[in-house]
Formats: structure tokens, sequence, C-alpha cells
């Protein structure tokens, strides 16, 4: 790629604090949630001399798992009000495709991303529409994984909060039902992670605006004048591929 003079760009901030500090606490949520979900689903045969009573490694993951769990709820909620009162690039008005040129962009972004018809970049700025509707979809599987999850702690926590959750268990078919859903949710962000991972690598690289970057600082660096892409350039409010 060439080089490109620093009097050529210009930079805009597009991550404000909360959203980023939702992005990696969530990171870091999935990351113990996903692990000790797996461990608790498929609990490994540990030997040991020591009598089971006097271990409890197995009690320990649950209390990571439930209390991280608290944890992701917490700072959903921070995102989901930043989603109201942040910038014009975290408002949640950014995430579904309303409007004619939101699907167009979309066509665009499957041309690069997926098709890779396109040997350039969208260059967009916050999220594009396509990557809204994947962040759509994630916080619909965030709220069948709390459901789920709290629904099967209720019948354990002494607590009001998991007890609110009680009802889903009966009308989803039992404990053992809920479980193989809430496993496959797991599954479900494995996949999303990695996708995610993956296509803000390659917008990093395609697009060379500082998209991982960002996510650290908040600030995107974008291109003055033409640019050098054959695929249509988007610098609205809703786009690019960070979260």
């Amino acid at each position: 790629m060439a080089a490109v003079k620093q009097a050529d760009r210009y930079h805009v901030y597009v991550w404000e604090f909360p959203v980023r500090l939702f992005h990696w606490v969530n990171f870091l949520c999935l990351m113990v949630l996903g692990v000790s979900g797996y461990l608790i689903g498929s609990p490994p045969a540990l030997g040991s001399a020591s009598d089971a009573s006097q271990q409890y490694w197995f009690g320990t993951v649950r209390f990571l798992h439930f209390g991280t769990a608290y944890l992701w709820v917490c700072i959903a909620v921070v995102r989901l009000y930043w989603g109201f009162a942040g910038n014009e690039y975290v408002r949640f008005r950014n995430f579904l495709p309303l409007r004619r040129e939101q699907w167009q962009e979309i066509g665009a972004v499957l041309r690069v991303d997926v098709l890779q018809t396109y040997k350039g970049a969208t260059f967009s700025v916050g999220h594009n529409p396509l990557a809204g509707i994947a962040y759509s979809l994630g916080f619909v599987a965030f709220l069948f994984m709390t459901v789920t999850g709290f629904g099967l702690y209720s019948a354990m926590s002494p607590s009001g909060w998991p007890k609110l959750f009680a009802w889903i268990v009966p009308l989803l078919g039992g404990d053992h039902t809920v479980r193989v859903w809430h496993h496959a949710g797991l599954w479900f962000f494995v996949v999303f992670s990695l996708v995610h991972v993956y296509l803000s690598a390659y917008h990093d690289y395609v697009e060379a605006t500082g998209t991982i970057s960002s996510m650290i600082g908040g600030w995107k660096f974008l291109r003055r004048g033409p640019q050098p892409s054959q695929a249509p350039r988007t610098e609205r409010a809703g786009g690019g591929s960070g979260l």
C-alpha cells in the first residue's frame, strides 16, 4: 500500500470512552464466560489424592461464571444507555438498515468482505449497515444467553434477580433443553468473535484508517480527496467494522 503523507489525513473521534470500555470489558467477559461455561458443560476428570469434599475448583469455576454474568449484564446496560446518549457513530439508529443507501452499502460491503469482487474497501467511518445487523443479532444472542443462564441459575440461587427468569425453564421444556440451547449460544459467540477479529484486521489493512487502534484511542484517520478503491466510499455516521 502506497505511503500517505500525514498532511493528507484528517482524524475523526469515532469511539467514545464508554463504548471502548464496553468493548474491552465485553471481550474479557466473553473469554471468562466461554471458558468457564465450557468447563461447566464438559467438566474434565481431574485425578487427585484429596477427598472430593476438600476440593473446590469446580465451585470456583461456577463462581467465575455467575459473577462474570452479572458484570456482563451491567456493562451491557452502559452500552444500551450510550446507544441513545452517545455520538452519531454509536447510536442504535445506525444499526438497522432503514434507508435505501444503507442497503446499497450492504451490497458493497458484501462484495468487499465476502465475495471479494472489489480489491478495495468501503472506507466507512463508524459501523456499516451489515456490521450493524451482525451486532444487533449479537445483542439478541446476549439477551437469550442472559435469560437462559439466569433461568438455570434460579433453581440454586437465593437472590431475587435469577428468580425473575425461572419461567424460561418450563417454557423451553426443562433444565436439559435449556442447557443445550445455552451451550449452543456459546458456540454462536465463538464464531461471532472469530469473524469479528478477522474482519477488523482485514478492514484495518485495506482501509488503513486505524480500525483496530481506534478501539483503544477512539480516533480514526481518514484520507483527504479520492480514495484508491474500486468500492464506493461511505463517510456517513453508520459505517466501518469496529464495535
